[in-house]
């Protein structure tokens, strides 16, 4: 009799690093964005509104 390619019973990671890669991942992703978002405070507080839209519209041509 054939037997089933799968087993009846998943093999589960009961390792003390099992479930954190995603958490890894969230905190990482946030700490990114948050740089993101504090870099360009500190941009429009040294140049201005000004000339804070105009380098981040300078940006965007230059990408496409």
């Amino acid at each position: 009799m054939a037997q089933p390619l799968h087993p009846a019973h998943p093999v589960s990671d009961n390792s003390p690093t099992a479930g954190r890669l995603p958490s890894v991942l969230l905190l990482a992703g946030a700490g990114i964005g948050g740089l993101v978002v504090v870099g360009a405070l500190a941009l429009w507080f040294h140049y201005g509104s000004q000339v804070f839209f105009e380098m981040v519209r300078t940006g965007f041509a230059a990408c496409f």
